[in-house]
C-alpha cells in the first residue's frame, strides 16, 4: 500500500485514478438545471475508504476538481501514520511550516500538498503525544500558543484536532 505521503503528492488524475467515483443529482437550491444533470461527484479511495463529495457547481468537470482537492486534504486529516517519538526529529517540511507560523497560510496554500504532508506528519506527532498540545508543543520546540494556532489553522483541521482530543475524553481546542 503506498504511503499516505506519496497518495497526497500524486497528481490530480492519478489520485482519482484509485477512486471510486459516483456521479448522481445533487439535491437543494439550483432549480431545474441542478436537478437535470448528474453533476454532483463523489470519490471513495479505495485504498483508504476515505470519502468525499463536490456538489456545489452545476460543472461536472469542476465538482470533479474540487472533489480531488478535498480527497487530498482528507487523506492528510483523516489517515494516520505511526509514530516514534523515542528518538523522532521533524523533517524538513514540518520543521518549515511551524518555524514560518500560520500567518502566512491562506486557502490556496493550505489545499497544496506542501502543507498537506507536514500537517499530516503533525497530527501524527500529535496523537502520539496523546492529543496533549503541550506535549506535542514540547516535541517540536515550539510554545504551546504556536503549536495551538498550528493545529487550528482552519476549520476543517480544528475538527479533527477536537475529535482527537474527544476520543481521549480532552476538552477541546478553540
Amino acid at each position: 500500500m503506498p504511503t499516505r505521503d506519496s497518495l497526497i503528492a500524486l497528481p490530480d488524475g492519478a489520485l482519482e485514478a484509485q477512486c471510486e467515483i459516483d456521479r448522481y443529482r445533487a439535491s437543494g437550491p439550483g432549480g431545474q438545471h441542478r436537478n437535470k444533470t448528474e453533476s454532483a461527484i463523489r470519490l471513495r479511495h479505495r485504498t483508504t475508504g476515505v470519502t468525499v463529495h463536490a456538489d456545489e457547481s452545476r460543472s461536472q468537470s469542476e465538482n470533479r476538481g474540487v472533489a480531488v482537492r478535498r480527497l487530498r486534504e482528507a487523506l492528510a486529516l483523516e489517515v494516520r501514520e505511526p509514530v516514534a517519538l523515542e528518538g523522532w526529529a521533524p523533517s524538513a517540511g514540518l520543521r518549515a511550516l511551524v518555524d514560518g507560523g500560520v500567518a502566512r497560510l491562506g486557502q490556496k496554500t493550505r489545499q497544496k500538498p506542501e502543507f498537506l504532508i507536514p500537517f499530516a506528519e503533525l497530527l501524527d506527532v500529535f496523537v502520539a503525544c496523546g492529543a496533549e498540545v503541550a506535549a506535542t508543543a514540547a516535541q517540536l520546540g515550539v510554545s504551546t500558543g504556536a503549536c495551538s494556532r498550528l493545529l487550528l489553522v482552519d476549520d476543517h483541521a480544528a475538527r479533527t484536532v477536537n475529535h482527537l482530543r474527544a476520543a481521549r475524553g480532552l476538552r477541546p481546542l478553540r
